[in-house]
């Protein structure tokens, strides 16, 4: 009797992994992309270089930031995928423990990869961790204080947790400078945690601590020529609209003409068409006209000679920005102007703060705070002030253990077949 060999199900091409090899490549992955930002944690934390060489593109980042490092890297590991994932979700939920949860759900893993060798079945291990999970919580629940109705006491852990989210940062050495700048700037917001509210500018040139707060929306843009300068209690009309067929723009057909005459005909008549346009804009009785498209020189002048301003230009986000701002009565709007010597440096700042601004917000909505270490020696955290956001910790603590527990529940892995080229689609 011939013996039976074994049945594919699978195309060729598709790859699979099981059981002990697909748990080693799942532990290596995962603990090789934790080893990798492990040394970006706290205050002696170290920075990477991020290169992206192409033919297009030659661009380099120098960070620490967990969620920007973890994008940025290419891993073909599923696990290793995974932990980007929780790292995008930690930054989109509270802007900052990003390297923090991955670093703990490598060490877990770490952990589980000696227990797993011993002949532990995962199903154990999760088990003890699901109830170390909410030992740890009850933990941080237990110890947490709340300030939140006390706004003396309560600026003051905004502040101390400001300083513990720079202190790991590029922004470390003027920490209670730019602490005191996040806090204003999210006091601001009157509680609503809107953070498009706040806008940051870069600007190079000038050292880090020449940045500062102002209480308002920037639009860096300049006024059209011979505009009014300057508008109080300005009405604001913030348009999307192309504001340049003052030229004869005719797409998808030919216009043939007997003279020169014909030609100046049509230009005339175009010009006709946007002094009509103007004069619908201006209806509305704007004092301030702000475009994302160009305003050629005849607009401009209409609105000159209507004594309006007129800004052409303005980038997306910040007429966004303007839009959801402008005829708010709570009056939440200001821009951060960061300086620096470099645009590697300001693009570093803007992630830090961006990091403070996040964790602040959800520290307003919930006021609970916790204490950390500092100089890994006995003493007491209230009265050194380092404070961290119970919210953050918590996200840390439930996001790390959740993605643990699925790296460790698999036992194969499956690779499909690539999709195969038509000989063409190879030239």
């Amino acid at each position: 009797m011939a013996s039976l060999q074994p049945v594919s199900i699978m195309k060729a091409g598709a790859e699979e992994e099981r059981s002990e090899m697909a748990r080693m490549s799942s532990f290596v992955g995962a603990i090789a992309v934790g080893d990798l930002v492990k040394s970006t944690l706290g205050p002696k934390g170290m920075d990477k270089i991020l290169q992206s060489v192409g033919p297009h593109t030659d661009t380099v980042t120098v960070t620490n930031d967990g969620a920007t490092i973890m994008k940025s890297i290419g891993v073909d590991n599923p696990a290793a995928k995974v932990l980007v994932d929780i790292s995008k979700v930690q930054d989109d939920e509270v802007g900052d423990g990003t390297t923090s949860v991955v670093v703990l759900a490598c060490e877990l893993l770490k952990e589980a990869e000696q227990l797993v060798s011993q002949k532990m079945h995962p199903q154990t291990i999760i088990s003890g961790w699901r109830k170390s999970v909410d030992v740890a919580r009850a933990a941080l629940e237990k110890f947490a204080r709340n300030h939140g109705d006390d706004p003396v006491k309560f600026r003051e852990d905004l502040m101390n947790i400001a300083r513990t989210t720079l202190s790991s940062k590029i922004l470390t050495g003027h920490k209670d400078y730019f602490s005191n700048l996040a806090v204003d700037a999210v006091l601001r917001l009157k509680g609503s945690g809107n953070l498009d509210a706040i806008q940051m500018i870069k600007k190079p040139g000038g050292f880090l601590h020449n940045s500062y707060l102002d209480e308002g929306f920037l639009l860096d843009k300049k006024v059209g020529v011979n505009q009014p300068k300057r508008v109080e209690n300005a009405r604001i009309l913030i348009a999307n609209t192309p504001m340049d067929t003052d030229k004869i723009k005719v797409f998808g057909s030919r216009v043939r003409v007997d003279g020169v005459a014909k030609v100046a005909e049509l230009e005339l008549a175009e010009k006709e068409k946007m002094k009509e346009k103007v004069e619908l804009i201006l209806s509305h009785n704007p004092s301030v006209f702000i475009n994302r498209q160009l305003i050629y020189n005849y607009p401009e002048q209409l609105f000159a000679d209507k004594g309006v301003m007129a800004i052409e230009h303005a980038d997306f986000e910040g007429v966004e920005r303007l839009a959801l701002v402008t005829g708010v009565a709570l009056g939440e709007a200001c821009t951060i102007i960061l300086r620096g010597a470099t645009q590697q440096i300001l693009d570093e700042a803007e992630r830090s703060l961006h990091d403070a601004l996040c964790v602040l917000s959800e520290t307003v909505k919930e006021t609970r705070v916790v204490y950390d270490m500092n100089n890994g020696e006995i003493a007491d955290m209230v009265e050194l002030g380092i404070t961290e956001s119970f919210q953050v910790k918590r996200q840390v603590l439930m996001s790390a253990a959740e993605a643990a527990e699925m790296i460790l529940r698999v036992d194969n892995i499956v690779k499909s077949a690539p999709r195969q080229r038509m000989p063409d689609q190879c030239m």
